[in-house]
Formats: C-alpha cells, structure tokens, sequence
C-alpha cells in the first residue's frame, strides 16, 4: 500500500512538466547532482516561473523516496496552493477591507506556522507571506498544527522577502518589526491601516537587510527577564492588538 508521504510524490520529468503546467501546486522538486538531458531546462524554467524551489540531491536521496524510474527528478505536491501576495493585496482592497499580513523571516517549525495561521484567520489577517526557501513543506503536520486555518487563509510564497516588501510599499502599506531595544510598544503601533509584520526567528530574529526596509521598530514589553516569546505567541500578542484597534 503506497504511503501518505508517497502519495504526494510526482515522481519523472514528464509527469512532472504536466502537473505544473495544470496548475498543480508543488512545494518543491528535487533534482538527482549533475542530472542532465531532456526536459530537465524546461523543468527549471517553470520553476523559476512558479516559485518552485529546485533542491539538488545525491541518488540515494531520491532511491529513498521511490524505487521507481524516476529519471534524476521528484517533487513534492503541495497539501495547499499558494497566491499571488499583488493579487491578494488586490482582492482585499476590492473587498473594502483593511491589509493585514503577516511575514516569516527564518521560522522553519511547521509548528510554529500553524499556530500562526490559526491566530490570524482568529484576528482576521488576510495573508501568510513566506520565501520559497528555508522553510519547511506546509504539510499535514502544519496543517493539524492550524486545525484547518492553513485553508482558510492566503499563504503567499515568494522568491525574495526584500521584492516582497517593496509591493508591499508600492501598496501603500506600512511595513513593522519586533526589535528588542525598540522604542515604542507594541500598542503603540497604528494597526489599523494597512500593515504588514515581519516576524523572525526566535534565535536570530529578522535578516538586517530586511529589517532596514521596515518603516517602524516595536518591541512586546515582558514583565520576567526571560530571552523571548515563542514566535508564535508573539504573532499571537501583535494580531491580537490589531484587531482590537480594528474593532474600535
């Protein structure tokens, strides 16, 4: 009997070519080190063109998955579909609502990011903004993590963090990050027009880079000395404020 994990396999270079162009969702495809031949630049080219980050393997990897031929090439189907962060900004706006976005910089717990997604469809955020690299597959594990909210709210998946910010900007919407040595608190942020939080690592926090490009710094005052929230509970706390200020 095939596997869960197995059933999500697209496994060769055509089977493969025909999911992407029928608008399959796919999280990632592993491609076998220094694999050639057909198809394998078209491959490449509707990855680049979906936001499909490419992974490159030792065979081994790939026997593990499958004895099948599967010619140098897998993926993996998506349990979700990701969007299009404009056209999300797009279809909130036409419906007369307020952006709200959450933005994960380093969170790798697919834990984490379905406790997040939980709390933001709770609080009524409109998109999970996340890059097509270093995070974990959005699978059953997240999705039971979310009890269903991965399906309920927009997971934008892109190719840079920092492109992202600048639609963002170009939207008009105000771009915040948790800064321990901040200023202002959190309550203190005007959440009430259109926003977007970048929320990092619990270990390393949010890139420099990215935090340069946003335009206010907040901190979550604690009343112990301990190092930090969770990222989730974090996310939790700053949602929470949003929607109480969108309530008033």
């Amino acid at each position: 009997m095939m596997s869960a994990k197995q059933d999500k396999l697209i496994i060769g270079r055509q089977p493969l070519i025909e999911a992407i162009n029928s608008g399959k969702a796919i999280d990632k495809i592993f491609f076998q080190k220094n694999v050639e031949g057909e198809n394998i630049h078209t491959i490449r080219q509707l990855a680049r063109e979906n936001n499909i980050p490419i992974q490159v393997v030792p065979i081994e990897k790939l026997n593990s998955l499958s004895r099948a031929n599967h010619q140098g090439v897998m993926a993996f189907a998506a349990r979700i579909v990701y969007m299009d962060l404009q056209q999300v900004i797009d279809h909130t706006v036409s419906n007369g609502e307020i952006p709200l976005l959450i933005m994960l910089d380093g969170v790798t717990d697919v834990r984490n990011i379905g406790g997040i997604a939980r709390t933001a469809v709770c609080t009524g955020a409109h998109a999970i903004i996340i890059p097509d690299k270093g995070v974990g597959a959005l699978n059953e594990e997240a999705m039971k993590s979310s009890a269903g909210a991965l399906d309920m709210i927009h997971v934008c998946r892109v190719n840079s963090l920092l492109k992202a910010v600048d639609t963002l900007h170009l939207n008009g919407i105000q771009v915040y990050t948790s800064e321990m040595r901040a200023e202002k608190n959190v309550d203190e942020l005007v959440l009430n027009e259109p926003c977007c939080i970048i929320m990092g690592d619990e270990g390393k926090g949010v890139q420099p880079y990215l935090a340069k490009a946003a335009d206010a710094f907040f901190k979550i005052p604690m009343a112990g000395k301990f190092d930090s929230f969770n990222v989730s509970v974090a996310t939790g706390i700053i949602l929470y404020e949003a929607m109480k200020q969108r309530m008033k």
